[in-house]
């Protein structure tokens, strides 16, 4: 592996758990709200929303994975890759947050505890 500081292996592995925790609460919401409610007109928009969530942070969880493999079997890495890694952490948490707030809303909403 090309050597990558700990603290930026720790960020990428510390944010890939949360981005799937994320995708959890997104489809833990959505499935209390379903079960709550049901599919109606009133549930679609929050259950799409939610479901979009879930999927917005799958794209940056996959980044994550694929870029530290990649970056660990290149000898070395290149500073592309490296600056993608560390763009993709910065978007990555951008993702987490707006998905988090979007959870947030909809548990509120829809009294979700």
């Amino acid at each position: 592996m090309a050597k990558l500081p700990d603290k930026t292996i720790t960020s990428a592995l510390n944010l890939q758990r949360r981005l799937l925790e994320g995708i959890d609460a997104a489809k833990a919401a959505e499935s209390a709200i379903f079960e709550q409610s049901g599919e109606t007109d009133a549930t679609a928009t929050v259950l799409d929303q939610l479901q979009n969530s879930a999927e917005r942070l799958r794209e940056p969880y996959s980044r994550l994975y694929t870029l530290l493999l990649r970056i660990a079997e290149a000898q070395p890495a290149s500073s592309a890759m490296l600056d993608l890694l560390y763009r993709s952490i910065e978007q990555g948490q951008a993702a987490l947050d707006a998905s988090a707030a979007s959870v947030q809303e909809a548990k509120r909403d829809w009294n979700i505890l």
